[in-house]
């Protein structure tokens, strides 16, 4: 008996998992499931597609759940509260069950039909990571594509050129990759300056961003600056030093600041005593600036490595409960055998 690539009767080992952060995403997710279950079919193997539910307080829920109904290959993961974009990510990677996982935004700004040729890519070239780079931004905002273009000199500039520029999310990872990020310590992740840094084969496919298909960006000002820090701070010693520029800068400040009280003392512009005691205070000052923030920094990351908790916490995984309710259904068999249902994508 010959079965399709999908064919739950008789389940063969997953060839890719599609990871989909979502948050507050009602009003694009029948537009991608309409754009990327097609593309998936259409490999002919056995694929999931892992839908993060990052604490939606919309009808992001409900409406992945209905589309599970008649798409058996969908799998919900939910987070029990908004954990934000990186750690849903990692919740995906972490549990995707594929040989290659492919991560993606929900806002189908970057094309799903791309994936098919990421993984011959991978295949044909025996890639672990292949990037999707943006090689044309003219659908995102000026502002957008300038502070995009600022990221990613900056980082590139403090961690190393082998970042690749204008690679966001959209990535392909095989399962060394994947494995190799479950077993690192770090709890904050931001994945397009981690995974360059872990040195797999890899290669790049351009493709042109398209226009955000319905409902607001989930990533405004406020996200991406803090991203900013989080890639600076997380991949660069340089804001250690920022103590020590500042420390500099104020000692300059200082000098400055005396030539220019001793000229207003020399003139009899000033009270007697007053130049002395400010020359002195910006001194120290800039001294303990120095100290303390080099304290900071360090008591800073000290402080969270030492309470080690997770960026998220996951409620619910419908693949875990359909592999309790098999159980239980096999546990009350009376010949304690199978009753021919499978998990979504097993």
């Amino acid at each position: 008996m010959t079965t399709d690539a999908n064919d739950e009767t008789y389940p063969r080992p997953l060839t890719l998992s599609v990871v989909v952060p979502v948050y507050n995403e009602e009003a694009v997710l029948t537009a991608l499931a309409a754009r990327l279950r097609p593309t998936l079919d259409g490999l002919g193997e056995p694929y999931e597609v892992l839908a993060v539910d990052d604490g939606s307080s919309d009808a992001t829920a409900r409406m992945l759940e209905d589309l599970r109904v008649l798409w058996s290959q969908l799998r919900v993961v939910t987070l029990r509260r908004n954990s934000g974009h990186q750690a849903a990510l990692t919740a995906g990677l972490h549990r995707a069950r594929g040989s290659y996982a492919v991560s993606i935004d929900a806002d189908l700004q970057d094309p799903p039909e791309a994936i098919p040729q990421m993984l011959a890519l991978a295949r044909a070239e025996g890639l672990d990571i292949v990037y999707g780079v943006r090689a044309d931004r003219r659908t995102d905002s000026v502002f957008k594509r300038r502070t995009a273009a600022a990221y990613y000199r900056l980082v590139r500039r403090m961690v190393g050129a082998h970042v690749p520029a204008q690679a966001g999310d959209f990535r392909l990872l095989s399962r060394s990759v994947l494995e190799t990020l479950k077993a690192l310590p770090d709890q904050r992740h931001v994945y397009r300056l981690l995974i360059p840094s872990l040195g797999f084969p890899s290669g790049r496919m351009t493709y042109r961003r398209e226009e955000r298909v319905a409902g607001t960006t989930k990533y405004p000002v406020r996200k991406m600056v803090l991203l900013a820090l989080d890639s600076i701070t997380g991949f660069s010693a340089a804001p250690l030093r920022l103590a020590t520029a500042l420390g500099a800068l104020s000692l300059v400040v200082c000098f400055l600041f005396l030539a220019w009280t001793i000229t207003v003392y020399t003139l009899g512009r000033t009270m007697p005593g007053w130049t002395s005691l400010v020359v002195t205070v910006l001194f120290f000052g800039a001294v303990q600036l120095f100290c303390l923030g080099l304290l900071g920094e360090y008591l800073a990351r000290i402080y969270t490595a030492v309470q080690a908790r997770p960026t998220y916490s996951v409620a619910h995984d419908t693949v875990e409960e359909q592999q309790l309710s098999d159980f239980a259904d096999r546990a009350r068999s009376p010949c304690g055998g199978s009753t021919g249902r499978a998990g979504a994508g097993s």
